[in-house]
């Protein structure tokens, strides 16, 4: 674990090897985030470089569509069920 020191401008020196491993360039924008008292920097991205980067990431599991589509149907019956109410022979 790297530590870094904040200087009097409130200025932190990100360390050459994370700069490097993470391709951060002078001039590159971050967003600074706070999760409650801990500190993350994210890269700043064009919204449309975040959802082509993010395209066939759960390519492998269930179309997301289909399961809404499913849980939707589903809800769409219990409500009919309620408005029903219950069958004859049913208590």
């Amino acid at each position: 674990m790297q530590t870094v020191k904040v200087s009097k401008k409130g200025w932190v020196v990100i360390p050459a090897e994370m700069r490097k491993r993470l391709k951060i360039k002078p001039g590159d924008e971050l967003q600074i985030l706070d999760y409650g008292g801990l500190i993350s920097l994210a890269p700043l991205m064009d919204p449309y470089e975040a959802i082509r980067s993010s395209q066939g990431l759960f390519k492998d599991g269930p179309l997301l569509t289909k399961v809404l589509e499913e849980e939707r149907r589903k809800e769409w019956e219990r409500e009919e069920e309620k408005i029903r109410g219950p069958r004859a022979g049913e208590p």
